[in-house]
């Protein structure tokens, strides 16, 4: 006796349903580590054109956050996308290691840096920072990352290093790098300057104060008794005032109040008036505010001159129009006051207290003499009014306490000498998302010369000697020295040696008749080390320059891509990079920004050990990544459900293609129209995705892909495919065609999905019986068109349409128990002519599209029955179709019997049996 089952050709696949990805991922990725897949990757791409992506340096400093994972999976999309569409890509990852928060993290641990030389802090640091280096790049490499891990770049190497110092030679020799005694951001905590990128806002509550200064030259302008009133919520900063800023433009108002006159801008005048109480206010003058120009006031504290400038700065926005002005405190009163001849005094140290420079305030934390400077105001009778407000300040960004503006002798780079080519390099570059531009060009048009010098250890020197009349020297045969010792020894050599064994071999200057010199201490900013990696890499190491793409988060326009551009320009003329993208934060399911007090932080190695890396690199790829994206364990199990889909529906194609060869292939002009209809549409998927790719858009390759294996694969031809696939004998023309098109799709995505979920796509791959160890080593398909496409979807349009009908119908025949399932079911279908044309082709089997046992044709749609559901142009009904249930096929056939060899199977599974599965028993 025949057992029936053993006739069906059921899907046949090793590929496990079950990913278990935490466990299987590491195994793979000890396979490509064998096999040195990035080497085979760069090998099989040698002769290609290239396409860089130059990597922005994360900071090496504690484990990677999920802000890392977006960043670097979306970097190895791209390069997976590039290597298998035609380019050839070297990745190399790197890191910034120097700067405070590993000075910090050696503190936090015990080290006490007075206990050592500083070049020997210096080295702990160094090594310190490998091992966070060591730590990370274990951590990205788990995400599936691609690239040149063993020899990544580190911003602490010797050659690294060396290449900035010859950035910083080229920039001082074109006159860009000056010293100079200018307000800037300066963090007590940290004790040194800040560039405007380490500066982050946060809301605060400050003191708002109104106060009066007397007149002490009017010159006959304005009456000699009037009082100039001032604002500012910077109380601490009045023992430094040296002057009072107005508009030349704006009205002044003189007005007596009571027995007092007080000058004021006459727009903010009825404001002023509501804030300090004034309720009789007469306006005895009006004056242009460049008449008032070098009249004298008097500072209410010291007595000394508070002399009265006009600047364009002033705006009557808020305050009184007359603003308290203190060159060393503020950018807008250091340029006025430069103007004016004004000293810059700055009298708060670095610690942030006062020195003797403000009489009566010695010592104290600039900040805890707010109060104490409202006090003496008050005895002096020069306060009017004092308040509270709330208000975003800055802060710096490593410590998270306030900053302040103060001067102090500081290296500048200019952006004023060469801004216009920076702007000009900015339009030439390319932005994704668009409103980049606009983001970095106003940065770069508003920015102000970079203060680069940092007073701090763990960084690199600034390659400055002076003489012993103090001039400094930067020559070409200075740094080009400097540089040749850097990349020998590493820069802790600027720290072991004393200035004269830093120069080069009987240098002499004039300015130092007797031979000695000394060395500059402070560091350069952190960002000029990682803004100088188009030279310590690209450079470097021969790659492309300028970079095809840099790619980092929104924050980096004023950061790396910032000083990047400016390095470049300043050297070359021209951007390191072509092209500029940025991706958002990510934030909570809630929106939120994520933070440890919160509770809701996800760590990627968390997900990786409870999902997987595929799990959390679909993720990327289905979020908008341009804007803020959001993360939630929530939102991970959701999209495992999608990976569970994507998988199975692998193992689906696999299974019923396993007895499949080329041999097999049946040609695009003999198939049915269903398979021509599902070719074309993965055709046009295939499209879809690459030109998605093309725009580094992702969540259209993850939404294009779902679809299609949701709707198109699993609840369309998959699903109909089952009863020609499983039931005909294995070399029926309609089985080889479907055949046909399932392995087609299914190479075809295993290899768009290749670049986002690597480790799933190889491990199908070591089952598809190619010649190439890794799907890594193809290239993604060609999307192929035929002449019919058009035809075929507006008849399939309207096929699909009827197909819904009949599931809606067959839906509400379940429910009202008329049928069980859809192979219970005969539907009639009655239409109007127009309509009925294509149901009466014969080359289309409804019932089998429908998944139902009969299909007939009622006639016209006025003889439907009255219990028809009705559609646009066509009535449907269900009833129990008529016959028995096949053994083989379930379906309800009247030919089961027929054949007396197998009286429980309809004639056309008889047949097939017959003429394949005779000795099967």
């Amino acid at each position: 006796m025949v057992e029936y089952k053993k006739t069906l050709r059921m899907p046949d696949t090793p590929f496990p349903m079950r990913g278990n990805l935490p466990a299987n991922e590491p195994k793979t990725q000890q396979k490509w580590a064998e096999l040195d897949i990035n080497k085979l990757v760069m090998e099989r791409t040698a002769n290609r054109p290239t396409f860089m992506l130059h990597d922005g340096p994360p900071y090496a400093n504690g484990d990677i956050h999920i802000g890392h994972a977006l960043n670097k999976v979306l970097k190895d999309m791209i390069n997976r996308h590039k290597s298998m569409t035609g380019f050839h890509v070297n990745y190399v990852p790197g890191w910034d290691t120097h700067g405070l928060p590993i000075e910090q993290a050696l503190t936090n641990k015990g080290v006490n840096r007075k206990e050592m030389s500083v070049a020997q802090f210096r080295e702990l640091c160094e090594q310190y920072a490998y091992e966070q280096v060591a730590n990370q790049s274990g951590q990205f490499q788990r995400l599936g990352v691609r690239g040149d891990w063993d020899n990544p770049y580190i911003t602490l190497k010797p050659e690294f290093e060396a290449r900035q110092i010859e950035v910083f030679g080229k920039m001082a020799e074109k006159g860009y790098i000056y010293k100079g005694l200018k307000p800037v951001y300066w963090s007590p905590s940290s004790e040194s300057a800040l560039a405007e990128a380490e500066i982050e806002y946060q809301d605060v509550e400050s003191f708002s104060i109104y106060v009066a200064f007397d007149l002490k030259e009017a010159n006959g302008v304005v009456p000699a008794d009037a009082k100039f009133i001032i604002w500012t919520t910077t109380p601490w900063t009045i023992p430094a005032n040296l002057g009072i800023s107005v508009n030349p433009e704006i009205d002044y108002a003189v007005v007596a109040v009571g027995d007092a006159k007080y000058i004021v801008a006459q727009a903010l005048l009825e404001t002023v008036a509501t804030e300090l109480g004034w309720e009789d206010v007469e306006t005895i003058q009006t004056v242009k505010g460049e008449a008032l120009d070098r009249l004298v006031a008097e500072h209410p504290l010291y007595k000394r001159d508070s002399l009265v400038m006009v600047g364009d700065h002033v705006t009557t926005e808020a305050g009184t129009g007359c603003v308290h002005t203190a060159p060393g405190h503020g950018e807008d009163d250091y340029n006025v006051g430069k103007l004016y001849g004004l000293d810059v005094l700055s009298p708060v140290d670095n610690r942030g207290c006062y020195t003797d420079e403000a009489p009566g305030f010695e010592g104290l934390f600039y900040e805890k003499a707010n109060p104490i400077v409202i006090d003496k105001l008050t005895e002096a009778g020069a306060l009017l009014k004092v308040s509270k407000f709330s208000h975003s300040y800055p802060h710096d960004w490593r410590t998270k306490k306030p900053v302040i503006f103060r001067a102090t002798p500081q290296w500048f780079a200019s952006v004023d000498m060469f801004r216009d080519e920076l702007l000009q390099a900015v339009t030439s570059t390319t932005f994704t998302p668009a409103w980049g531009e606009t983001r970095l060009y106003n940065m770069i048009r508003d920015r102000g010369d970079w203060v680069i010098s940092r007073q701090r250890a763990w960084g690199v020197p600034i390659p400055i000697f002076y003489a012993e009349n103090g001039e400094p020297i930067i020559t070409p045969e200075t740094i080009a020295h400097v540089s040749s010792l850097f990349r020998e020894h590493g820069s802790n050599i600027w720290f072991q040696k004393e200035a004269k064994e830093l120069l080069p071999a009987g240098f002499t200057h004039e300015g130092s008749p007797n031979g000695e010199f000394t060395k500059e201490n402070d560091i350069m900013d952190v960002w000029f080390d990682s803004g100088s990696s188009h030279q310590g890499v690209l450079a470097e190491r021969g790659m492309q320059y300028p970079a095809d793409l840099y790619l980092e988060g929104s924050d980096q326009h004023r950061g790396w891509f910032n000083s990047s551009l400016i390095t470049s320009v300043a050297i070359n003329g021209y951007a390191p990079y072509k092209g500029l993208l940025t991706h958002g934060f990510v934030l909570d399911g809630d929106g939120r920004k994520m933070s440890k007090s919160l509770g809701n932080v996800i760590i990627p190695q968390k997900v990786m050990d409870q999902y997987g890396a595929d799990i959390l690199r679909l993720w990327v790829a289905s979020v908008d990544y341009t804007a803020d994206v959001r993360i939630s364990m929530d939102m991970l199990k959701q999209v495992a459900e999608v990976y569970r889909k994507i998988r199975n529906t692998l193992r689906f194609l696999h299974g019923n293609v396993s007895d499949f060869t080329e041999a097999d292939r049946v040609a695009y002009a003999d198939m049915h129209e269903m398979d021509q209809y599902m070719y074309m549409r993965l055709q046009e998927t295939l499209q879809t995705v690459r030109d998605a790719y093309d725009r580094y858009d992702f969540s259209t390759v993850y939404t294009t892909v779902n679809n299609f294996v949701a709707i198109e694969l699993s609840s369309f031809y998959l699903d109909i495919a089952k009863d020609v696939v499983y039931i005909e004998g294995p070399n029926n023309a309609s089985r080889l065609a479907m055949q046909t098109v399932m392995y087609d799709t299914l190479m075809t995505l295993v290899k768009v999905l290749a670049p986002i979920l690597p480790h799933t796509a190889d491990e199908m791959w070591q089952f598809l019986g190619q010649e190439e160890v890794s799907v890594q080593l193809t290239d993604f398909p060609e999307a192929v068109t035929h002449d019919n496409y058009a035809d075929l979807h507006a008849k399939w349009s309207n096929i699909i349409a009827v197909r819904d009908s009949v599931l809606k119908v067959l839906e509400t025949a379940r429910n009202a128990k008329v049928i069980g399932k859809s192979l219970e079911a005969k539907v009639t279908v009655y239409s109007e002519s127009e309509a009925i044309e294509f149901l009466n082709d014969a080359r289309i089997n409804f019932a089998q599209l429908a998944i139902v046992s009969q299909f007939n044709i009622g006639g016209a749609l006025e003889n439907a029955p009255a219990d028809a559901m009705a559609f646009e142009g066509y009535a449907l009904t269900v009833e129990k179709a008529d016959g028995e249930k096949c053994e083989r096929c379930w379906t309800i056939s009247e030919t089961v019997g027929q054949d007396e060899r197998h009286v429980t199977l309809c004639t056309r599974c008889a047949t097939v049996v017959e003429e394949h599965y005779s000795d099967v028993e």
